[in-house]
């Protein structure tokens, strides 16, 4: 799909396919047409060309839309209302009847941990607590799909702990999680399959660590005593000599053996190896930087 605002292009190209049961992170910098994506794929914004279909059902279609959650990134709710007030008028709004919509916001509040703030007014909400507001109202009527637009931007990490535990919930019960964020070490930890948009176009995709690309080698903490370990480990790769141990780029995995063996065999005291690999975080920023 495509979508054109008068001569600006704001998305060139999109071409997407999420599993059902997923979560599917959707990255990229601000500008790169993120947002406008979600809208054409919630049917809130035509696209300018292209087709796509949500849920099995075209882009749009109405059925389908009553099964989709959507926790945008700016939203405000009426400062006068208590956040069970909020629930029960976005229940409505979702169509969900009426003797089920008690029960839907009770769900709902405890779900985003706002059971005992539910009768408080929004104006004594803080930031946080209004991003859980916004979490329960896109959970509202258990939808198939939800959309959730940085879900995590105004939470502690206790509060991001509690979102990344939900969405693994979700996902097991069968729920796909459509995952926009630029918090990349969140992403990295919960999502199944990854998109990276640029300029309006998708330049990679894939599981983070495909995209995150391979190990860069292993670090070892040791004791040298008197070892020299430039010398011993210049066999297995670009040796680093760290604090407390030494860094060894480009080792194969059915080599870390024989490193602890040549590091134990010259008299060092072994007493960790730990792999290392560049992040997801380290190849967004690289694709970016890249001309």
């Amino acid at each position: 799909m495509a979508k054109r605002f008068g001569d600006t292009l704001a998305v060139a190209d999109l071409s997407l396919r999420v599993e059902r049961g997923s979560i599917f992170g959707f990255l990229g910098p601000n500008g790169a047409g993120k947002t406008t994506s979600v809208k054409m794929l919630l049917g809130l914004v035509r696209p300018s060309a292209g087709k796509g279909s949500v849920l099995g059902a075209p882009i749009g279609d109405r059925a389908a839309r009553a099964r989709i959650g959507y926790l945008p990134e700016l939203f405000r709710y009426q400062e006068w209302l208590t956040g069970r007030e909020v629930l029960a008028f976005h229940a409505a709004l979702a169509g969900i009847a009426r003797t089920e919509r008690s029960k839907q916001v009770a769900r709902a509040l405890e779900i985003a941990g706002l059971s005992t703030r539910g009768n408080d007014r929004v104006a004594g909400y803080s930031k946080g607590m209004q991003q859980r507001l916004g979490l329960a109202a896109a959970l509202l009527g258990e939808p198939e799909l939800v959309f959730l637009d940085e879900p995590t931007s105004a939470l502690d990490p206790v509060g991001r702990y509690d979102v990344r535990d939900l969405l693994r919930t979700l996902a097991a019960r069968g729920t796909t999680v459509f995952l926009n964020s630029h918090l990349l070490t969140e992403v990295e930890q919960v999502c199944d399959r990854v998109a990276i948009v640029r300029a309006g176009r998708v330049v990679a995709s894939g599981t983070p660590a495909d995209i995150a690309g391979a190990r860069l080698g292993v670090r070892v903490r040791a004791s040298a005593n008197g070892v020299p370990l430039q010398e011993t480990l210049a066999a297995f790769g670009n040796v680093v000599v760290e604090d407390g141990g030494a860094f060894v780029g480009g080792v194969a995995d059915d080599r870390v053996p024989d490193v602890v063996a040549a590091l134990v065999a010259a008299g060092a005291r072994v007493y960790a190896v730990s792999a290392v690999s560049q992040s997801l975080e380290d190849r967004f920023l690289e694709m970016m930087s890249a001309p």
